[in-house]
Formats: structure tokens, C-alpha cells, sequence
């Protein structure tokens, strides 16, 4: 522990940029930090990363900023997210020095997924891996496409290094588990938000932000929030809009996210194959921080993702702003959304029967969103982190 007494917590990211993990984590770090109990410290992989379509400064990042703002200390390595996560080999000497005194500086480690675990079996390597407790926590419900980061896994798992899982979703302990990851103790706590920043629109706000996106107040209004990725799905996004917008040519289409903008060639092209309309409203916005705005603004939030996902956090910002959740059925989704949203098929026809389902149903609908959002709260899951680092640094302790 620290001199003040204060739990040394020491999270290793891949990187920093726009991703619902990274959200998750960072608010769960901020608020354990708030309460002076813990002390947490940030080692990135890297400083940038190039992703769906453009290059993320870390330190122009959301999830970065939040993280200082909150007193959070953060080092990054001089590397470039892309393609492919960081290799054991590609560390230097000097990063494995830097990671070795920021892990043995620490009481308790938390790995952001598993891919920042390359550093791990760098370290556990070269024998300059410190003797502390270490828990990933896990955010996807399908590992096979978390690529060589899964054998990484596997490897501290089975040497160790790694003691713990904290999966934010049953379908992704249960999907791990059947990988091979075996540890001491697999844990789930189940996703939470920000409900004071993820509220329902007051009088005239609604109206406001339309206004500001050059949207009819009253037109029904569908939102995609992911980033270019196969694993969101755009195009049946896209191609389910297409039908849609022939049944509701009233209805407007808002796209945000990482290389969700027509500046992008790749998503230029596939809104170019969907057979969307010329005239059809639609708002790719790409990269947004005022996503509270945006869901306030929405009758719908979609989600057409086909693998991957594991406790969807647009479906509950959604929600808690008062937008009905349409989803497929992916990760723990359909568990996200019953009472207060619709479950459909990977089929442009249902997506868009689905959202006229809603659109005719909203008001029933979003009140019973609303009704809900208690449950939602992410003071709940940064409680539930509290106490595992806690009972992790307290089994550390008795077992020395």
C-alpha cells in the first residue's frame, strides 16, 4: 500500500480510442479513485492508435482526459495501435523496464481485456514479472476474435500470472471458460452507467438538440452508435434503413462512431450497396463526444452486431435517455433490453418491421425504459469492483 494507506491499483490498457471497453473501464477507475481509498495509475501500450479509418491521440481522448481530470497518473508507450495487438516481442527493454516498476509499485494490477496481457508474458519472460495479484477483465462474448491476445490469456492463466476474471456479462465467463481460461476465481459484474449523464431529455431540450442536427422535431428518429467495424454490422444497419425508409419517409437515420462517416471510403461504399434512397436523411456523424445529446435526441437505438458482443453499453445509455433499444440477439442483449426493448433476427426485413413495432408502441415503450433506469446505475458496478480488489489484495495478503 501507499504511505496515505491508499490500495495501489494499476490498470494496463492497449491503448486509448473510442470503444465501449474503454468507457466502461475508465468511469470504473474514476470512481474508485473519487473516493481516496485507491490509488490508480494507467499503463498504455501506446499513445495513438489507428482505427476504423482514422487515427486517436490518447491524450485527445474522452476516456483520457476523464482519467486526469479524476487525478488518475497515466504513462503511454511511444507505440501506435493498429492492426494487430503488441507482441511479447515487440517490447524493448525499456518498456519492460517502465512496465516491471509500474506492476511492483502496485498492490493490485487489472488488465483492460486481454490483449494489453502481451506485456505479461513479456515480462514473465525476461523474469522481471512482480509476484502481484492480477485480474482481466473481460468485455466480449466471442474470444476466438480477440486473435493471439486469447493464447496470451491462456498462457498467464495457466503459469499463474493471472488469478482472476471479471466479466461484465454471464455470456462471456461461460465463453472463456469453454476457450480454456482457467483461473482461481471467475467473476461477473454486470455493466453500469452514468445515469446522470445518460437522463432523459427535460422540456424543450429534445427539440434544441434536433435543431442543432438539422432534424425535424417530431420525425422519428433512428440512432446507430458503433464504431466501422465487422462486428457492428453497419451494412445490415444500412440495409435495413433502406426498407425502412421506403415505409417512413418521414423518419431520419443518425450513424456515429470511430470511421462511421462518408469520409470514410470503406463506409462511403457500403451506404452506396445498401439501395438506401438519394433523398433518404441520413447523419454520419463519425466520432462524437455528446453521445448524452444524441441518445436524448432518439426514438430508437439500434444494435445489428453479429458476434463479439458481450453487455452492450449503447443499449442502457440508451435507454436511460429515453430511446427504445432494437438489438439483435448478441452477448447478454436480449437479457439488456427485456421489459423495455425488441430482441429481432439478423434480417434487414425484421430490423426494420422491428423498428416500426416501436415506433408505433413509443410511448408505452419508452416509459417503461424509464421506469427502469435504477438499475442501470453505475454506482453498483464501481461497488462491486471496490470490493473485488479488496477481497484480491486480502487473499494476497493471507497467502504470503
Amino acid at each position: 500500500m501507499s504511505t496515505s494507506g491508499a490500495v495501489r491499483v494499476l490498470s494496463l490498457y492497449e491503448g486509448f480510442f473510442a470503444g465501449g471497453a474503454r468507457i466502461l473501464h475508465s468511469d470504473v477507475v474514476a470512481g474508485l479513485a473519487a473516493g481516496g481509498a485507491q490509488e490508480h495509475h494507467v499503463l498504455s501500450l501506446t499513445s495513438s492508435a489507428r482505427r476504423d479509418g482514422s487515427v486517436q491521440r490518447a491524450a485527445d481522448d474522452g476516456r483520457y482526459r476523464s482519467l486526469q481530470a479524476a487525478g488518475v497518473r497515466i504513462t503511454a508507450f511511444d507505440r501506435v495501435a493498429g492492426d494487430r495487438p503488441v507482441a511479447p516481442e515487440d517490447f524493448t527493454a525499456d518498456e519492460l523496464a517502465v512496465a516491471a516498476a509500474a506492476i511492483a509499485d502496485a498492490d493490485v494490477v487489472l488488465s483492460l481485456k486481454e490483449q494489453p496481457l502481451s506485456l505479461v508474458v513479456a515480462l514473465e519472460r525476461a523474469g522481471m514479472l512482480p509476484d502481484r495479484p492480477l485480474a482481466v477483465c473481460l468485455h466480449r462474448s466471442d474470444p476466438t476474435h480477440s486473435g493471439p491476445a486469447l493464447e496470451w490469456l491462456r498462457h498467464a492463466s495457466a503459469s499463474g500470472a493471472v488469478t482472476t476474471t471479471i466479466a461484465c456479462a454471464s455470456s462471456t465467463a461461460a465463453a472463456y471458460a469453454a476457450a480454456g481460461v482457467q483461473v482461481a476465481e471467475a467473476l461477473v459484474v454486470d455493466n453500469g452507467i452514468d445515469t446522470g449523464r445518460f437522463r432523459p431529455a427535460v422540456r424543450g431540450e429534445k427539440r434544441a438538440i434536433r435543431v442543432r442536427l438539422g432534424i425535424p422535431e417530431r420525425a422519428p428518429l433512428v440512432l446507430l452508435a458503433a464504431r466501422f467495424d465487422a462486428m457492428k454490422d453497419p451494412g445490415l444497419f444500412l440495409r435495413s434503413v433502406a426498407l425502412h425508409a421506403a415505409r417512413r419517409p418521414d423518419a431520419h437515420y443518425l450513424v456515429c462512431g470511430s470511421g462511421m462517416t462518408m469520409a470514410n471510403p470503406g463506409f462511403a461504399a457500403l451506404v452506396a450497396a445498401s439501395g438506401i434512397p438519394s433523398d433518404t436523411p441520413l447523419h454520419a456523424l463519425g466520432l462524437r463526444e455528446d453521445m448524452p445529446e444524441l441518445y436524448r435526441a432518439a426514438d430508437i437505438v439500434a444494435l445489428t452486431s453479429a458476434f463479439g458482443e458481450a453487455s452492450p453499453l449503447c443499449l442502457a445509455e440508451g435507454a436511460a435517455s429515453g430511446a427504445t433499444p432494437v438489438t439483435t440477439d448478441v452477448g447478454d442483449a436480449a437479457r439488456i433490453v427485456e421489459g423495455v426493448g425488441v430482441v429481432t433476427d439478423r434480417d434487414p426485413v425484421r430490423v426494420a418491421a422491428a423498428w416500426e413495432h416501436v415506433l408505433a408502441h413509443r410511448g408505452a415503450l419508452r416509459a417503461a425504459a424509464l421506469f427502469t433506469r435504477p438499475r442501470w446505475d453505475r454506482s453498483r458496478m464501481v461497488e462491486d469492483y471496490r470490493a473485488i480488489v479488496e477481497s484480491m489484495l486480502l487473499r494476497d495478503v493471507l497467502a504470503a
